[in-house]
């Protein structure tokens, strides 16, 4: 026994410890999502998120101007110009380095003057400004490639949530508008509370009816309800679109509120069976004595008893609703041809955006935001309900 005593808090800090690991394995790329959410595009692909409060530094392809800008003076052709755009003065962009080519050792330093293929020379200070001169006129319009090691400030902005929640022009459909994040967020709202509410009141109804009811074929239900557990989601898609299509629901949010009450079914009757049946049968017969029906039961006595495990249920089947992307894609279809739900959005983003992480960022940021506050405010009861459902089942 001393021995076990002594080897206990050696188990408790090992378990304290790997919890502590788990949490820093989730929370570090949450942090690096959400700082990424606050900086631009070129910040982001020059330097981590760890990096965010330092500066950056960056190797752009700039242009000069062509041949058209160019001027004579005393007897040499002169052309000057700006290599930085609006965007980069009010960014607080410096120049560090400058050359012919993109290989960082051939850079030269600012004011430093370089020698031009094909004859004559060119400047570029450290604002940006640079001059090209030569014996002859400059030919071409297009002016030259300059190779530029900008040196930016950090910078947080909210343009990327802005820019998330704009509505845009849907591209190919003139006059038509794409729908933004604020209504996609809706829209997930939509789907996801009525898909929550139904599979929570018709399986505690159902759980109460095979906890305390006797009826033919009850073993039988509880037999094919855990059966259905091992039911792959894959498997039900399609008889359940073909059963909508037979009796007239056809797509829609209603025909997705049913499949995920259908889905979701035979776990929340199993869990909250198993803790409906372990409630005290003292109430329930004094109940039935006192001349209750089995309705009034469940209402006054049962339900109220049971809320740790219906709460339990409803958080994770907000979670799985809210997070569902292949049921939106098979029973909700929007006008535009796609389910207009947050998966299927930053879906949508990464394919047509998967360099432009500035825009996935606050994306991703927004479509885990409700479900982790939802979180937080109901996670004592979660936890509750599920040590009251593992004790039951034991």
């Amino acid at each position: 026994m001393q021995g076990r005593a002594r080897r206990k808090p050696a188990l408790v800090w090992v378990a304290r410890i790997a919890v502590l690991a788990l949490g820093l394995l989730w929370l570090i790329p949450t942090l690096g999502l959400v700082v990424s959410s606050f900086r631009t595009g070129d910040q982001i692909a020059a330097s981590g998120w760890w990096r965010a409060l330092a500066p950056t530094e960056q190797i752009k392809v700039l242009r000069t101007a062509g041949a058209m800008a160019q001027r004579e003076e005393a007897g040499t052709f002169v052309i000057e110009g700006d290599l930085f755009t609006p965007a980069m003065r009010e960014a607080g962009a410096s120049l560090t380095g400058w050359g012919f080519s993109s290989r960082a050792s051939r850079l030269m330093a600012p004011g430093q003057t370089g020698q031009l293929r094909g004859g004559g020379t060119m400047t570029v200070d450290a604002a940006g400004h640079y001059r090209l001169e030569k014996a002859t006129p400059f030919q071409g319009e297009n002016g030259r490639y300059i190779f530029v090691r900008l040196r930016t400030p950090p910078i947080f902005t909210l343009d990327n949530y802005r820019a998330l929640f704009a509505t845009q022009s849907s591209p190919g459909t003139a006059g038509a508008q794409e729908t933004g994040m604020a209504r996609v967020f809706l829209n997930t709202l939509s789907v996801t509370v009525p898909a929550t509410i139904l599979p929570v009141i018709a399986a505690a109804f159902a759980a109460y009816a095979l906890a305390w009811m006797r009826f033919r074929a009850r073993a039988s239900l509880i037999v094919i309800m855990v059966g259905m557990l091992a039911l792959p989601l894959q498997m039900a898609l399609i008889p359940l679109l073909e059963l909508h299509a037979n009796i007239g629901i056809g797509k829609g949010y209603l025909a997705l509120w049913l499949a995920h009450t259908a889905l979701a079914l035979p776990f929340a009757i199993y869990l909250m069976r198993g803790y409906m049946a372990g409630l005290p049968r003292s109430a329930i017969e004094t109940a039935r004595v006192d001349g209750a029906n089995d309705y009034q039961i469940f209402i006054r006595i049962v339900a109220p008893l049971s809320l740790p495990a219906i709460a339990s249920f409803g958080v994770l089947q907000f979670l799985w609703t809210w997070n569902d992307l292949l049921a939106a894609r098979v029973f909700l279809i929007d006008a535009s041809g796609s389910p207009a739900v947050l998966t299927n959005r930053l879906v949508e983003l990464l394919g047509a955006r998967n360099a432009e992480w500035q825009v996935l960022a606050p994306a991703a940021i927004v479509s885990f935001a409700l479900p982790v506050l939802l979180f937080l405010a109901l996670h004592k009861a979660l936890v509750r309900g599920l040590l009251a459902l593992s004790g039951a089942q034991r």
